[in-house]
């Protein structure tokens, strides 16, 4: 299955433009008929808002998704609030929801705590055959989430809004869950200014020993990977080096 990642510059609390803006992504993606699976970042149609009203997804939001799905026969996976909730949902390529996961670890440094529902439970769903367990930014910083479905996953997906400034954190997690877990990681971030906050992208895929498979720097745009992600691969990586298999149930007494 190849992923694509598409990081752009979103204007800011505008679902209309950002629809538009989208469109024109995908319309200029020169290899678009080679996409199985185009992830987006945190809050795609809003920016990281703390204004609820805004963030909430319509049905028209809704439906403008499972259109982009359908009509390009694509899974797809999407940031945006329900009920309070920041969630990632993804669709497969009909438009027909196949999960919904409501972030667990909420930015208190930004106060997101006091705006939005916390999530509750870990979620694992299967998308053409991988096993996929999704996350949403500040939940890369607590890599016992990622410990705790590694035996049930093949590939991790997690959608950002992560400041350019601490870019290299970013990353250093994303291959750090990808190698302690010996499975894909996909992460995908926004580019552009938000009022004084920059973000430069920098969404990336690494595999299970955590080889690139997929980096898109800091250019807007749909960036697709040059190879497919291999379930056999973590398969054949797990089996190689039993790690998972040794670890300890904490606390030691």
């Amino acid at each position: 299955m190849k992923v694509a990642l598409c990081q752009y510059d979103m204007k800011w609390e505008d679902k209309e433009a950002n629809k538009r803006k989208i469109e024109d992504l995908l319309e200029n993606c020169k290899r678009k008929s080679e996409i199985d699976w185009l992830v987006f970042s945190e809050m795609t149609l809003s920016g990281f808002t703390m204004n609820t009203g805004v963030a909430e997804l319509s049905d028209e939001d809704r439906a403008f998704f499972a259109g982009l799905a359908a009509e390009n026969k694509i899974n797809l996976s999407y940031g945006g609030v329900e009920k309070g909730y920041n969630n990632l949902i993804t669709l497969d390529r009909k438009g027909n929801r196949v999960n919904t996961y409501s972030k667990i670890h909420l930015y208190a440094f930004g106060e997101e705590d006091k705006h939005y529902k916390v999530g509750s439970k870990q979620e694992v769903f299967t998308l053409e055959g991988l096993r996929v367990m999704p996350a949403v930014c500040f939940d890369l910083r607590f890599p016992y989430l990622f410990w705790n479905k590694a035996k049930e996953a093949d590939v991790y997906v997690v959608i950002a809004a992560w400041p350019a400034r601490r870019a290299e954190q970013w990353q250093t997690l994303l291959r750090a869950r990808a190698v302690e877990n010996q499975a894909y990681c996909i992460g995908v971030d926004r580019v552009g200014l938000e009022g004084k906050l920059e973000y430069s992208g920098n969404s990336v895929c690494y595999d299970p020993l955590g080889k690139t498979v997929v980096d898109a720097g800091t250019a807007e745009g749909i960036h697709v990977a040059e190879i497919g992600l291999d379930k056999d691969l973590v398969a054949k990586t797990r089996e190689r080096f039993p790690f998972i298999g040794e670890r300890k149930t904490f606390p030691w007494q």
